[in-house]
């Protein structure tokens, strides 16, 4: 059975002169460069005990899908174990400079990924060295973990496999207590490595929710070069998703609030800024009591204002986790109060409801009945804005459309306490703009 390749036009214009006008020539594939899972030309042919050549990817995705025997011969595998062939490997290489001509690329050589063995070693390794308090050994230990990490996704899993997030995060505690300053190329190297070996286990948990770490984590929030507060938020984001317990501890940490609002007001990459909505969201979530006077920071800082120009013209992640915060905002009387001073809140969200996503129509309806409920202002204050901008036909949409339970019910009585001011005013149309308002940023 052979495997061919046909040569187009596009793309092989420097072969011209050499193919001349048969550009619709075909290639053939020798038989044994081709994977027998996925019948494509091998990039990393390894072999099992068996005796069959395949390409790793193919064949570690057919392991982990939980198969135990040889995809070609059927028989068990006594061990998962692949042997790199470089024998085929090389032929393949040399076939595929042999047809250079024809536009085929020569496939690189691949590096032979990491096991548990190496990962387990180095890890102890790295305990040791975090006991005599060995700075240069450690980092030199922790980078060859960091390389490791990228040069394969495969790499990646396997370290966090075997346990390497607990041992870091370990030795970030450590180093932390002994001194921030001192040992901040190695910390800032641990947070790297860690935005990507979650989860930790409930021990790393504990040694990176700790009061020191957590303290060290505002610190390169607050101190450290944009890489080293990208990689501090990213932490902190997946360290807060993991329990409560760890929400509250960063709650009573100094700067932690203010370092999240700076990183919305200036932001550094996307990832970040949403890294940064989203540990705010878990933070209002933690306790009503707790919540109460988080909100009254969020106040004190500007982060409503924040919100509302997120939301005018940010993407639909980052329009999301910024909704989410301002409906847990405007669970509280303080926050409402700021809500209702601003110009901007029922345009915008008026304007999302049916745009961006459903999450989104959810928090801006949310928010609405929140706002419209609790305003004892007179002649109808958010009601009769809303009204205005066309709140009541959008509604009808919605429940048209379908919407989750919560959403509907809070939806209808949307449109009860509307339907109270729509015979005296003339409403607005759903294509109402808000141009003409002034940003109050």
């Amino acid at each position: 059975m052979m495997l061919s390749w046909r040569l187009r036009r596009a793309g092989h214009r420097g072969n011209k002169k050499r193919l001349g006008d048969n550009l619709d020539m075909e290639i053939t594939i020798p038989t044994h460069f081709r994977c027998p899972i996925s019948l494509d030309l091998m990039k990393d042919p390894v072999t099992l005990h068996t005796g069959i050549t395949y390409d790793r990817e193919n064949i570690e995705k057919w392991i982990e899908a939980g198969n135990e025997t040889c995809p070609v011969t059927n028989q068990v595998l006594r061990t998962f174990d692949q042997i790199p062939n470089h024998s085929i490997r090389k032929m393949i290489q040399a076939w595929c400079v042999e047809n250079r001509c024809y536009g085929i690329e020569r496939i690189s050589t691949p590096r032979i990924p990491v096991t548990r063995y190496e990962v387990s070693e180095i890890c102890s390794r790295i305990v040791v060295a975090t006991q005599r308090v060995d700075e240069k050994k450690c980092q030199e230990l922790v980078v060859k973990i960091k390389n490791w990490g990228k040069e394969s996704e495969r790499n990646r899993r396997c370290i966090v496999e075997n346990g390497a997030g607990c041992v870091l995060a370990a030795s970030f505690e450590s180093f932390a207590s002994v001194s921030m300053e001192k040992h901040v190329d190695l910390l800032g190297e641990i947070l790297t490595i860690l935005t990507w070996v979650f989860p930790l286990g409930e021990e790393g948990q504990s040694k990176l929710g700790s009061t020191i770490s957590l303290i060290c984590i505002a610190w390169f929030l607050k101190s450290g070069d944009l890489s080293a507060r990208q990689s501090a938020v990213l932490v902190l984001k997946e360290l807060l998703s993991l329990d409560q317990r760890h929400v509250k501890a960063a709650a009573k940490i100094e700067d932690i609030v203010e370092e999240l609002v700076k990183l919305i007001k200036e932001p550094i990459c996307p990832s970040a800024t949403k890294a940064s909505l989203t540990s705010l969201y878990y933070m209002l979530s933690a306790s009503v009591t707790s919540s109460e006077k988080m909100i009254t920071r969020f106040v004190e800082l500007g982060l409503v204002l924040l919100l509302l120009e997120i939301l005018v013209d940010g993407e639909k992640d980052i329009c999301e986790k910024a909704m989410g915060v301002l409906e847990g905002i405007c669970d509280s009387k303080q926050g409402r109060e700021v809500a209702y001073s601003n110009a901007l809140i029922v345009p915008v969200l008026v304007k999302k409801i049916l745009r961006v996503s459903d999450l989104v129509t959810e928090f801006s309806v949310s928010i609405l009945w929140k706002l419209c409920k609790n305003d004892n202002r007179k002649e109808g204050g958010v009601v009769v804005e809303a009204l205005q901008l066309g709140t009541f036909q959008k509604l009808l949409v919605l429940l048209q459309v379908g919407c989750g339970d919560r959403t509907k019910e809070r939806a209808t009585e949307l449109l009860k306490l509307l339907n109270l001011y729509r015979d005296k005013l003339d409403c607005g149309d759903l294509s109402t703009d808000f141009k003409y308002l002034k940003r109050p940023f």
